[in-house]
């Protein structure tokens, strides 16, 4: 039995469509301004996650909390961070020629 790998759920006929109706709604000139806007917001959001991490690190410290919390936090963090870069590497575009 093969198998396509989907996303969501999603299959590949699902994804053309989606794709058929973004292009038709927005216009092919608005999309990579679309996709610049997903990955301000991708850069934003992982900056806000090592803020996050960064201050919850200092107030252990300055509380005298074992770190090992913290570690657990971080784990979650990474996770968070490797499934949305997962989802983003699909968007992002490779290098300009």
């Amino acid at each position: 039995m093969i198998q396509l790998a989907t996303f969501l759920f999603i299959g590949t006929p699902e994804v053309i469509f989606i794709l058929l109706i973004v292009v038709m709604v927005f216009g092919a000139d608005k999309i990579p301004e679309i996709a610049r806007g997903m990955g301000k917001g991708m850069r934003m959001l992982r900056d806000a996650t090592s803020d996050i991490k960064s201050e919850i690190s200092k107030t252990a410290e300055k509380q005298g909390i074992d770190t090992d919390v913290t570690k657990n936090i971080t784990k979650e963090i990474n996770k968070v961070k490797d499934d949305l870069e997962d989802f983003t590497g699909s968007v992002s575009r490779g290098p300009k020629l």
